[in-house]
């Protein structure tokens, strides 16, 4: 099998990883992976059971009742199928967002999933974002970023965009839960958010999608043959 091209974009919450990994993808004919949307899966599944992330036991035992599958639409578009359920829109909150992060701390999800995501980079060329993409699950990716921008920047666009969908939102509720967030990701024990050594820093605070969008496929193409 030909050898595959992976690039790794990793980043604190609400940096706008999967919009702008969704747009490189789509770009360069890669398969889009959001592995967040993957273990906010496994957070839903066992807040559904009542389990709480940080019980260690509970997410053990349920485990293995849990399929996990990734499926894509016509757009390209990445859908988390939850023992046969479509469960995409159900996993959006800020709730499961807190405790996927929580979750993603058990060593046995990570097991569980790791090999999962390394399948899909061996299969094809994939845009994988992340938390640890470039630092664990892709170690060897041929292109590694970290997109980052200030707390209060990635919390006034999370607030406008509750806000555009007709929603309530609380902008100094949100910034406390991004920096909550935050902690929890460079903190954990298990395979904590950092920058790669040879992952390059694109900070996103000033810049709007379609700069961002230009400068990471500036990037790729100059490491890659995409």
């Amino acid at each position: 099998m030909a050898k595959t091209i992976s690039i790794a974009i990793d980043g604190p919450a609400g940096a706008g990883k999967s919009t702008i990994a969704r747009r490189i993808a789509k770009e360069l004919g890669c398969y889009y992976v959001d592995t967040g949307a993957i273990y906010r899966t496994v957070a839903y599944f066992m807040d559904l059971l009542g389990i709480s992330p940080k019980d260690t036991d509970g997410v053990e035992r349920y485990i293995d009742e849990l399929t996990v599958q990734i499926e894509y639409d016509e757009e390209g578009l990445q859908h988390m199928i939850m023992n046969g359920m479509d469960v995409t829109a159900d996993i959006r909150t800020q709730d499961i967002s807190q405790k996927a992060s929580l979750i993603s701390a058990q060593p046995v999800v990570r097991e569980v999933l790791l090999d999962m995501q390394r399948e899909v980079a061996r299969q094809h060329n994939v845009v994988m974002d992340g938390r640890d993409i470039g630092t664990v699950v892709l170690p060897d990716a041929d292109v590694k970023i970290f997109l980052t921008a200030s707390a209060e920047v990635r919390a006034k666009r999370r607030t406008d965009e509750l806000l555009g969908k007709g929603q309530k939102a609380d902008f100094q509720r949100i910034l406390q839960e991004i920096q909550q967030r935050d902690y929890q990701d460079t903190h954990r024990a298990i395979a904590p958010l950092k920058m790669a050594r040879d992952s390059i820093k694109v900070d996103t605070s000033e810049l709007n999608i379609e700069q961002v969008v230009e400068t990471i496929r500036n990037i790729v193409r100059e490491k890659t043959a995409l």
